[in-house]
């Protein structure tokens, strides 16, 4: 192939990797959040379905696609937060209860998002930030969602929040050390509901960025399981807001591979690529799963770090 082809598949994956990394952005944050606190919340994949349902519904019926959104953050904050409760009860588990919160979330928007599978809702703008050149491939790659530099505003916040505030430092004193956070007068539980809700409403962003965006429709095939690949995603970002950005775009690179190389006329090995974000995902499973590391950066009261 010629320099150009090959310019025009850096370009494409560039592009892709913004594109299809942006609700990777979202739910990664929103859990790396969760975590933080203790807590993890494997019934991401049914907040993500649900709240992608609940933002085309809303901008569907409202005709704005920004009130899509904040209802999408809020139906997952609302889900999110059932999880954080139940989990605060005695001798309930936060695996089986995120496993049931996520057969609960995408049943519900299974069954109430019928009636949506076939109209279009308004669409969250594009930012063109390739106005500067005359090529339509730069053109194209640096045309983004408008959520992504929320997105980046967002994780660089959450680092500097969690590292130099005091409610920072209480929601990873309740991740590190639970007997420390009460010894100091602070409810555990009140702090990981409250930071599950949080992030519940994080990852609902990148529900409504699915369906008002990319692809920009909704249909029940819609997540692909991009809510579990999460979670694995912010192990492998050691559990730091900035790293989730760079695992996103990453994950989102690979998931736009295969696309990018079928636009210049290669199609052979097409659904290989396509299965490259979840080879990604075991790939990254195994080596932070090996006895030989440490998962340096692990919150204490999590149980992959005991």
């Amino acid at each position: 192939m010629s320099l150009d082809v090959w310019t025009d598949v850096t370009l494409a994956v560039l592009g892709g990797a913004i594109r299809v990394g942006t609700p990777f952005l979202f739910v990664s944050l929103g859990e790396c959040l969760t975590e933080k606190s203790g807590r993890i919340n494997l019934g991401l994949e049914g907040v993500l379905v649900l709240s992608a349902m609940a933002g085309f519904g809303g901008s569907y019926l409202t005709g704005s696609p920004w009130l899509g959104v904040l209802i999408a953050g809020c139906c997952g904050a609302l889900l999110a937060m059932l999880h954080g409760l139940l989990c605060s009860l005695p001798r309930v588990n936060d695996i089986a209860t995120g496993i049931a919160l996520m057969l609960l979330g995408s049943g519900l928007a299974f069954y109430l998002g019928k009636a949506l599978i076939q109209p279009q809702a308004a669409q969250i703008p594009s930012l063109d930030l390739g106005g500067w050149s005359d090529s339509p491939a730069v053109q194209a790659a640096l045309r983004i969602n408008a959520l992504f530099p929320v997105g980046v505003g967002l994780a660089l916040l959450m680092a500097w929040a969690l590292a130099h505030t005091r409610w920072g430092l209480i929601v990873r004193m309740a991740g590190d050390s639970s007997d420390a956070a009460r010894a100091l007068g602070y409810s555990v539980n009140t702090v990981r509901v409250l930071a599950t809700t949080a992030g519940g409403f994080i990852a609902g962003l990148g529900g409504a960025s699915l369906s008002l965006y990319y692809p920009g429709s909704w249909n029940e095939g819609l997540s692909s399981g991009q809510g579990l690949i999460a979670v694995a995603l912010v192990i492998f970002a050691r559990w730091r807001p900035v790293a989730c950005l760079g695992a996103a775009l990453l994950f989102g690179g690979a998931g736009a591979l295969g696309p990018a190389l079928q636009s210049v006329g290669i199609s052979a090995g097409y659904h290989l690529f396509n299965a490259m974000p979840y080879a990604l995902t075991l790939l990254i499973l195994v080596w932070t799963c090996s006895p030989k590391r440490s998962l340096q950066g692990a919150p204490m009261e999590l149980g992959v770090s005991r």
